[in-house]
């Protein structure tokens, strides 16, 4: 199973766009030019670059002002076509980055030089290879003044991840008031699965896990939204990465009734197809492929690359604070969710199953993983694709939400 999931994140990675991904040729391979691919990705929350190679990178960084720059001298490499081109990568619209460039310092330094449009806080740390990804050096670069819309805590729950000390910062929050649906509106939160350099499975015609399952989240979210007793609120709505245990720590900060976690898996096989429901299990996997799944799923952290700093939150698993209670409500949940896909796609199991998935470990929500359909099955990649398939799913969630509390679901006590 391990070295089919490296297949699917193997082919993953090939397919990630062209436009994001500069790799050099047999010729500079041949050359010994350690570095492999860089790649970027822009976002309003963080920008983040990452540089593949060979080996390890060894660096150095320190900022320059007016105007304000980023440079990190990386050590015993050689400029080469991906590193040449690293200019071409970076967008109009990114937030942080004005532009970038880079030159043969000496003989055996490289320097990066990013023009920044703001002051930024960088943090650069080195990944090990995984999944048929290289050695990684990544810099994210956050906004230094974190103003932020008071109903979204990402940014400070991504500055509390890198110190390590999301953890502390996530104490039990005082429960809403009132009942939820009655009193109050119920608290809903979407999680698109993957995004930035995790773009999770491919298809066989290159449509990514990861935008499909931002397009269900937006679709279901405007559903949401439009309910008089609902509010909606997404772990991310645009095509970054956010470690696992923040998008958790989101939904317990928003001290939300529910959290929805959507997929669209591969398989080894092109034949599996239809749609599942999936909640946390603490006593191991309920089947064979729920176990696959969640290996694969618990793998985006090392694909999407998490600074060590943050791994005791990851670690010191919230795995025995996980209540029957709440595992007992996402059950009930997710038989209503996985009740409605079965009325717009073929159900691969017509219960659900239950793994150990690290999204799903909110000790004190609800929490359900839908895999919409099998994006490694030609047929249903091609039915993900369609906006009529996006909006069915994202209906069929709504009436599972709607059957949830209207058959009395009983809330868990909350955060």
């Amino acid at each position: 199973m391990t070295d089919s999931t490296s297949l699917n994140r193997r082919r993953l990675l090939q397919g990630a766009g062209a436009a994001w991904l500069l790799s050099i040729s047999r010729v500079g391979m041949a050359a010994s030019s350690h570095v492999v691919a860089i790649r970027l990705w822009p976002s309003s929350t963080y920008s983040r670059l990452t540089i593949e190679s060979n080996t390890p990178l060894k660096y150095k960084q320190f900022a320059l002002s007016n105007p304000e720059r980023m440079v990190v001298d990386i050590e015993n490499i050689r400029l080469n076509s991906a590193l040449n081109g690293v200019g071409n990568l970076v967008r109009q619209d990114d937030p942080y980055i004005k532009n970038a460039r880079v030159g043969q310092f000496d003989q055996n330094t490289v320097r990066l030089v990013l023009e920044l449009k703001q002051n930024v806080a960088p943090r650069i740390f080195t990944l090990d290879p995984v999944a048929g990804i290289k050695n990684r050096l990544v810099l994210d670069l956050y906004p230094v003044q974190t103003q932020q819309h008071n109903d979204d805590p990402l940014l400070a729950l991504l500055e509390d991840y890198n110190k390590g000390d999301l953890e502390r910062s996530q104490p039990a929050a005082a429960p809403l008031p009132g009942k939820a649906g009655r009193d109050r509106p119920i608290v809903i939160m979407i999680d698109p699965g993957h995004g930035g350099e995790d773009s999770g499975a491919i298809g066989k015609h290159k449509t990514r896990e990861k935008d499909v399952v931002l397009k269900i989240g937006r679709r279901l979210k405007t559903l949401i939204d439009k309910q008089p007793n609902m509010r909606a609120y997404m772990t991310r709505n645009e095509d970054v990465f956010i470690p696992l245990k923040v998008r958790v720590a989101k939904a317990r900060k928003q001290r939300a009734d529910l959290f929805i976690s959507i997929h669209a898996d591969a398989f080894t096989s092109r034949a599996a197809r239809g749609s599942s429901v999936f909640a946390l299990s603490t006593k191991g996997a309920t089947s064979t492929a729920a176990r696959f799944l969640a290996q694969s799923q618990n793998e985006s952290d090392l694909i999407g690359g998490v600074s060590m700093s943050g791994d005791r939150y990851l670690d010191h698993t919230m795995f025995d604070m996980v209540q029957r209670l709440t595992i007992n409500d996402s059950l009930k949940f997710g038989k209503e969710v996985l009740a409605r896909m079965g009325k717009i796609n073929h159900l691969h199991k017509r219960t659900v199953d239950q793994a150990g998935f690290a999204v799903l470990k909110a000790p004190d929500i609800p929490s359900i993983l839908v895999e919409t359909a099998f994006i490694s099955n030609i047929e249903e990649e091609r039915k993900l694709r369609t906006t009529h398939f996006q909006h069915q799913v994202a209906d069929s969630i709504l009436a599972g939400i709607k059957a949830y509390f209207a058959n009395g679901a009983p809330l868990a006590l909350h955060k």
